[in-house]
Order: structure tokens, then C-alpha cells, then sequence
């Protein structure tokens, strides 16, 4: 069985309403296993057992959280050259507009040789039910996405 991976990191509550809803979406394919895991709590050997992995974030002072750059300060040499071309998309919580949290998860990911295949969803302010539905919708495609081998 594939195995996807959401991995996330929050101190207050919107990246962890995404996060349900980005489960919830994943469960509804079941010839994928999807596991949700905190970024103190995920381990390089996680993400390299992954077939897929979903990275969430709040926007903290323009940036990734300090729990997800950790995950990456203790993972990134451990994995690379390990998770060539794994499927990885993003999901942020932002005050502002995401775009810091995106560029650095998206460079960071890049150096992995991870392959993105959903453009970044970015709930600016607050999480309306159509971008719940998205994130959703994202847990859905992805988990569907490696379970049928079109990523």
C-alpha cells in the first residue's frame, strides 16, 4: 500500500483545521495510507518511507514555522538523495500573504530533488470553507495521485 505522509506544525488552530481537512480528503482513498504527523514528531526515516509528502505551515514573521525548519535542519542531509522525485505539496496559514513560507519550503524541497504537484495552498487571514474544501480537495488528488502512480 502507498503511503502519504502530512506533516505540520502549528501553535493555534487554522493550520490544524487544514490539516483535518487535508486528512479528511486523503482518507477518502483507501489503497492510500496517510499519516499525520507533527514536525517535532517526524523523522527523516518518515519522509523517506513516504511515497508522497504534504508539508503545513503557519506564516510565522514571513517564514515557515521554526517546528517545520527544524524537521528540515535535522532531516535534509538524511534524506537526500533519497526522496528523488517524491510528489510534495504545501499548505500555509498566513497573516500576510505566504509567500516567504512558500519560497523557503519550496526551496528547501527543490535542494531534496522533491517534485511539486499542486500549486501551494495559502489561506490568508482566515480558512473559509472553500479553501477547506481545497485543502480537501488536495489531500484527495495527492493521496489518489500516488496510489494510481500518476505522480
Amino acid at each position: 500500500m502507498k503511503k502519504l505522509l502530512v506533516i505540520y506544525h502549528t501553535q493555534g488552530v487554522r493550520t490544524a483545521e487544514m490539516a483535518d481537512a487535508v486528512m479528511a480528503g486523503a482518507a477518502t482513498v483507501e489503497e492510500t495510507e496517510t499519516t499525520l504527523k507533527r514536525a517535532f514528531d517526524t523523522t527523516a526515516e518518515d519522509i523517506i518511507n513516504a511515497d508522497g509528502v504534504i508539508f503545513g505551515t503557519p506564516e510565522n514573521f514571513g517564514y515557515m514555522s521554526g517546528a517545520l525548519k527544524d524537521l528540515f535542519d535535522r532531516t535534509f542531509y538524511l534524506c537526500e538523495n533519497k526522496v528523488d522525485a517524491k510528489p510534495y505539496a504545501i499548505f500555509v496559514c498566513a497573516g500576510n500573504d505566504g509567500s516567504g513560507a512558500v519560497f523557503n519550503i519550496e526551496r528547501l524541497c527543490t535542494g531534496l530533488k522533491l517534485k511539486k504537484v499542486f500549486e501551494p495552498l495559502v489561506a490568508v487571514k482566515v480558512n473559509t470553507p472553500e479553501m477547506l474544501e481545497k485543502a480537501h480537495e488536495l489531500g484527495a488528488t495527492l493521496a489518489a495521485g500516488i496510489a494510481f502512480g500518476v505522480f
